[in-house]
């Protein structure tokens, strides 16, 4: 065996030969994002012998960044599932076949090709080998390493399997749950050890100190990883301002009682803002900028406003470029679209990095004042916060209700001292008492 697995590592893979006329087509794992070199599959929509039609989800993914639907280009039934739900699966790789009933899809299971190469050099080597015996395996010696994922080592744990025991066919041979699987139907023992540790947890009294553990998602590890980066690489402060939201409030609602007549989109106050933000912070530039390995600013000409969006798989923050040369309905209807995107899972990569600065809004929560956190190498994030009432004095000293929010302006201390920070809330406060003035002075308007 060890013959064959040299000459096969020498000599070029001749492709798989799959016949011309065969009615089925391999689903690959599609490529989301420039850097995305593989996917968690996360949940299967099918099963073998289902019947699909175009645009029907067949499964869902997800990246280091996003989750995704993917949708069927094709319709038949599906004859073939090459992967199970917690997988990693490298780009480009077939997940699974559909065509025609009845017909043979196993020639698009990965690995064929590394079967049929195994077999024929194992003819001209005149090494006899198993056809059945797997190229990609896990080291056998000790000392050497092992690859596999997070899943594949809790289960091996769960049922008492050796990893060294199982065949890896994950990608760039790392051993997935599948593996363990099939490791642990040679060792029938571990799992009747799992079924009576079941059963006596059933006949046990409630554990009022139970817990669960549960590993964190891929995003969710990133937005961890990208938060400790941030609070333990910038010299973050936090300044906040207050704003009278009667000319705002008064012009949205102005706008919502003749959207039909001016045909306008719906028009939220977080939209007022970003157009807000997206004037005033071009006379700031070093908020509107990054900053590269502690020594060197990034000042961008346009402002590419990232806005943090709330998603059932974590927080993130898609990047609405060149918010600046937008209207405020543009701002309105394309800031729409990316939250939902981001929503839903189907946002594209590469709408979810390169913004120049941030926009925080947890004021729908009833957050009257908050510390948002920067997100790298980005210079600033405003946290904007919920509508409060207040009152004020009037000319003649009477008591006059208003109504006010609080903006809070995370900022790094590298790149801009508290001064200019101050300037920079100052003016947008002013920009926003001031809004429908403002507005119909800029060249874009609404």
């Amino acid at each position: 065996v060890e013959e064959v697995k040299t000459v096969v590592e020498s000599a070029p893979a001749p492709a798989v030969a799959i016949p011309s006329d065969i009615k089925a087509t391999p689903v690959t794992m599609p490529k989301s994002g420039i850097t995305v070199e593989s996917c968690i599959l996360t949940k299967w929509n099918v099963k073998v012998g289902d019947k699909v039609n175009l645009g029907d989800v067949l499964f869902s993914y997800e990246t280091d960044k996003s989750s995704f639907d993917l949708q069927s280009e094709v319709a038949g039934e599906v004859l073939a599932i090459f992967y199970n739900e917690g997988d990693e699966i490298a780009v480009g790789e077939n997940v699974l076949a559909v065509g025609e009933h009845g017909v043979d899809a196993s020639c698009f299971a990965p690995g064929a090709a590394t079967a049929a190469v195994v077999e024929v050099k194992a003819e001209t080597s005149k090494v006899e080998a198993s056809a059945e015996t797997p190229v990609a395996t896990t080291a056998k010696q000790d000392g050497e390493r092992i690859f596999a994922s997070p899943r594949a080592k809790n289960l091996a744990a769960k049922l008492g399997v050796d990893l060294k025991t199982a065949t890896a066919t994950g990608p760039n041979g790392r051993i997935i749950e599948r593996d363990v699987r099939e490791a642990s139907v040679n060792k029938p023992e571990a799992v009747v050890e799992v079924k009576a540790e079941v059963k006596a947890e059933s006949k046990a009294p409630v554990d009022v100190k139970a817990f669960k553990d549960e590993k964190m998602s891929n995003i969710r590890k990133v937005i961890a990883k990208n938060m400790m980066n941030s609070l333990s690489s910038m010299a973050q402060l936090t300044h906040n301002i207050s704003f009278d939201c009667t000319n705002i409030m008064a012009f949205r609602k102005y706008l919502k009682d003749n959207a039909e007549k001016l045909n306008l989109p719906s028009i939220t106050v977080n939209n007022i803002i970003v157009f807000a933000v997206s004037r005033v912070i071009k006379n700031h530039r070093d908020l509107n900028a990054h900053l590269i390995n502690n020594d060197t600013m990034r000042y961008f000409e346009h402002v590419n406003m990232g806005i943090a969006t709330d998603t059932p798989k974590g927080l993130l923050v898609p990047v609405l470029f060149g918010a600046d040369t937008m209207s405020l309905s543009e701002i309105a209807v394309k800031s729409k679209k990316l939250s939902s995107d981001a929503i839903n899972g189907s946002i594209s990569p590469e709408l979810l990095s390169g913004g120049s600065f941030t926009i925080s809004n947890v004021g729908t929560m009833g957050i009257e004042s908050f510390t948002p956190v920067i997100n790298p190498p980005q210079t600033g994030i405003l946290g904007v916060n919920t509508l409060e009432t207040r009152v004020k004095l009037g000319k003649n000293g009477e008591i006059i209700p208003y109504t006010a929010m609080n903006l809070s302006l995370s900022y790094d201390h590298r790149a801009l001292d508290g001064a200019p920070a101050s300037r920079f809330l100052k003016e947008l406060k002013e920009y926003l008492e001031n809004f429908s003035f403002n507005l119909l002075a800029d060249s874009k308007c609404i």
